[in-house]
Order: structure tokens, then C-alpha cells, then sequence
């Protein structure tokens, strides 16, 4: 039997198909390893806690980096994908000239909870690949902040993060590479019905 494979696209392919209307914002898709890839479905927990965070991290910045919520990053050759936040450098261009790199990343931040397993390990793998130092982990299920930082390639060529940080609801995190910025209180971003 003949060995099936799938195609995978690069970065320019992926912007081709939506440049000809094969893909269209309303497809809810991104970009992951060259596979194009549906998004989760976002339930209530999910957008109240987005809408919230995206309030506090707007509040703790004031001003010292651009909040994006669920815009595309470009992580070159093959992944573009659309993190819940991503808190990026400010630029001249307003990134008209193309979407954030590893390079103009502070930090990288999802929203979990169906999605929880693929964040943890496909996407926290994808991020530690392409050098974004620090990843953060709403975790909805748990009620958790995993904050994620220092990425390695282990022995075995896996990528991962050297450290793991967990808080909790009541608590609050400071935003890191951002020393000039407020601390994140938790209990204004997780939605009241955890503790």
C-alpha cells in the first residue's frame, strides 16, 4: 500500500490560500507546523475571561507594550498561529508590514480550557521551539495560571520550558520583561464562579 501524507504549507502558502478565498477569518483556523488547524470552539467561561484579561493587561501595561488579542503571530517557516494574547514590542510600522515575530514577543498568553491539553503540549512545544520566553496558561479547568519560561531542547530534540509557575485565583503575577508595568491581579481576569 502506498504511504499516505499529508500536505503541509509554509508561510507563504497559508497567505496565498487566503489571498485566493480559500480561508477566511470566519474559518476560525490557524496555521500549526504547516497543518492548518480549526479552533476550539470558545465557550462562556472562555470569552468572560478574555474580556477581562484584556482589561487588565491594558491597566498593568499603561502604555509600555501593544496588547493583541487573538491576532495572528508569525513564527517562520511553517506557524501562524492566533494566541488568545500575545503582548508585544511597540513599532514604528504599527506591525503594518507584517504580523509579530519571536523577536517582538514579551509574552505569549492562552485561555484554556477545552483546548487545555493541545496548549499545554503542542502549542507550549511550538512556542518553546521558536524562542518565546515566556508563555502563560489561563487554565480554566484548574482554576490555574501556569506561567511557563525558558525554553530548552532536551536530549531527545523535544522542546519544552525549564520552568513552570503556578498561581492561583487570589493571587497576582507580574508580567515579566515588562519592569515598569503593574501586577496582573487574578482575581479580576478568572471568572467568578471559581474560587
Amino acid at each position: 500500500m502506498p504511504l499516505v501524507t499529508a500536505k503541509r504549507f509554509d508561510l507563504a502558502e497559508y497567505q496565498r490560500l487566503s489571498e485566493l478565498g480559500f480561508l477566511k477569518a470566519s474559518d476560525r483556523i490557524e496555521l500549526i507546523r504547516g497543518e492548518i488547524v480549526y479552533m476550539a470552539a470558545k465557550g462562556v467561561a472562555h470569552e468572560a475571561c478574555i474580556a477581562d484579561l484584556n482589561e487588565e493587561l491594558i491597566r498593568c501595561l499603561k502604555g509600555a507594550a501593544k496588547v493583541r488579542c487573538q491576532s495572528p503571530i508569525t513564527l517562520p517557516p511553517s506557524s501562524s498561529p492566533e494566541p488568545d494574547f500575545a503582548i508585544v514590542r511597540r513599532r514604528l510600522d504599527k506591525y503594518m508590514t507584517g504580523h509579530p515575530k519571536p523577536k517582538d514577543i514579551f509574552l505569549v498568553i492562552e485561555v484554556s480550557d477545552s483546548s487545555i491539553t493541545y496548549d499545554q503540549t503542542v502549542k507550549l512545544s511550538m512556542y518553546a521551539e521558536h524562542g518565546i520566553v515566556d508563555y502563560w496558561i489561563f487554565n480554566l479547568l484548574d482554576a490555574v495560571l501556569e506561567c511557563y519560561h525558558n525554553p530548552y531542547q532536551n536530549f531527545q530534540g523535544d522542546w519544552a520550558y525549564r520552568s513552570k509557575q503556578v498561581f492561583l485565583p487570589a493571587e497576582t503575577a507580574e508580567l515579566p520583561n515588562l519592569p515598569d508595568s503593574d501586577s496582573l491581579s487574578l482575581q479580576n481576569v478568572f471568572p467568578p464562579s471559581h474560587p
